[in-house]
């Protein structure tokens, strides 16, 4: 499907799932990057992203996205993805530090 729409950001997401589900996480957060990328960014690739980082213990890069997911998702309105985010960064604590 994504030969024939290699725009298509639901596609691209569950690609970089898929990835995660069979243990590459390097490979799932260089696509959440690339969805990232896009203008405008696909909210939940910000949230996944972060937990892939963490997964590879690049929590301070996790602590990034998530920041930057979480001013996004206001500006756009989605207080529900920036809520999730949230509770996240505030989930990592000290962790990494």
């Amino acid at each position: 499907m994504l030969v024939d729409d290699p725009t298509d950001s639901f596609l691209r997401y569950g690609l970089a799932m898929e990835m995660a589900g069979e243990g590459d996480y390097e490979g799932s957060v260089r696509q959440m990057q690339s969805l990232l990328a896009d203008r405008p960014p696909y909210v939940p690739a910000f949230f996944m992203s972060a937990q892939h980082l963490v997964k590879l213990d690049r929590i301070a890069e996790a602590r990034t996205i998530l920041r930057e997911g979480i001013e996004f998702a206001r500006t756009e309105g989605n207080s529900h993805a920036a809520g999730e985010m949230s509770e996240f960064l505030t989930s990592l604590g000290a962790l990494g530090e």
